[in-house]
């Protein structure tokens, strides 16, 4: 991935993650990394431990943002939440899997759309 794709990716997510907390959530992580794979952001609200995929696009020519979190993400994101959890010690929680889709309008603007409890 080029530079200006992860820049426009990490964009994507700093919007996310100021639209997360203007809705009352705390932002617990960004970016959790293991070896298998990566978490963009995990948040919490409401007794709830939310692992939020984001996804950022220029329009929807391709498809809608959603569309890209298909099975294999899903099973990886689900994999990833188990070990936080573990590590975090946050197994007696309630467990969220949402998805953002941010979409960067011609006028600078992003349109978001949040999808909980997507899968």
């Amino acid at each position: 991935m080029n530079d200006s794709r992860k820049r426009f990716g990490a964009t994507g997510e700093d919007v996310a993650v100021e639209y997360l907390c203007g809705k009352g959530y705390r932002i617990l992580q960004r970016n959790y990394q293991l070896a298998f794979g990566e978490i963009d952001v995990v948040a919490y609200r409401d007794d709830c431990v939310c692992f939020i995929e984001v996804k950022t696009r220029e329009n929807k020519l391709y498809g809608d943002p959603f569309e890209a979190v298909d099975e294999h993400k899903q099973k990886t994101i689900r994999k990833m939440a188990e070990c936080y959890l573990a590590f975090k010690n946050l197994e007696d929680h309630d467990v969220r899997f949402d998805v953002i889709s941010v979409i960067r309008t011609a006028n600078e603007r992003f349109v978001i759309d949040h999808l909980e409890d997507a899968f």
